[in-house]
């Protein structure tokens, strides 16, 4: 029970979480890896790509700067407090916002030159449903493209973080961070589902970048307080968030010094292509 509970508190991504997620992490993890993804379909001249688990938008506004006018995006999120930050971060006449669960796509068959997703499939409970989805709402020879983060300890941020907050909570540490976004990184396990869903080729890629932050103490509050690892750390200590973010950032600038600080982070791409 405690398990499953855990799991959809993990998907829950509403009050200031939005903007903090957006304001910290979209430059310190998340757009190195757009970028990544909008230049795999720059060869996409004209048609429609949709994006699930859009998010604050990070990949949204990097396929908007890379791909052409006639190239338009569906951009949908589980949450819509996610949207709503989304919108009013891009207003693009290319892009239409919806709310969306990834697992029951409110799309005719065969609508989507492209799908994509980052660092959302983790997210999902029922990944073979969303493997599915993706492909009924693909065209023949259309491409799933998505992320997801290798293991925590290839991660060294989201490690140290982990880590030092376990140090308030011993006895119950939050474990948002290596549960769910890095909690899903065995590549053969989703090639196999990926198959099972209908996807002929299947490629897995492993990409690693520099993860780069003015200071300690913004890395410590985009995951503290920007992730639902807040919703764990408030839920242990109502009053310890603020504390549980000085010891991160204490924790880090150790590590790496004051200053500018950075780190490492590697993820997995995948790419899959519904048979023509």
């Amino acid at each position: 029970m405690r398990e499953m509970a855990d799991m959809e508190a993990d998907r829950i991504f509403q009050g200031s979480i939005p903007a903090l997620y957006d304001q910290y992490l979209g430059p310190l993890i998340f757009a190195p890896y757009a970028e990544d993804l909008a230049s795999r379909l720059a060869d996409l001249r004209h048609g429609r790509i949709l994006e699930t688990a859009a998010g604050t938008g990070v990949v949204t506004r990097a396929l908007v700067s890379t791909l052409p006018e006639s190239v338009s995006i569906e951009a949908t999120d589980l949450n819509q407090a996610m949207v709503d930050h989304a919108l009013s971060q891009l207003s693009s006449s290319r892009v239409t916002w919806r709310q969306a669960d990834a697992q029951a796509l409110p799309f005719p068959d065969g609508e989507f030159d492209a799908v994509v997703c980052q660092f959302g499939v983790m997210f999902f409970p029922d990944k073979p449903r969303a493997f599915s989805e993706a492909y009924r709402v693909l065209k023949p020879g259309g491409r799933f493209l998505f992320n997801v983060w290798d293991c925590i300890e290839e991660n060294e941020f989201a490690d140290l973080v982990v880590k030092s907050v376990a140090t308030l909570f011993p006895d119950d540490p939050p474990l948002f961070l290596a549960r769910t976004p890095h909690g899903h990184h065995d590549t053969a396990l989703l090639e196999a589902q990926l198959r099972a869903a209908g996807f002929g080729m299947v490629a897995a890629e492993t990409v690693t970048r520099e993860s780069v932050a003015p200071n300690a103490l913004s890395v410590a509050v985009g995951y503290c307080q920007g992730t639902p690892m807040r919703n764990e750390i408030e839920a242990r200590g109502p009053d310890r968030l603020d504390e549980a973010t000085d010891v991160v950032a204490a924790a880090i600038t150790e590590r790496f010094g004051s200053g500018s600080v950075s780190g490492k982070i590697r993820a997995h791409v995948i790419t899959a292509v519904r048979n023509s």
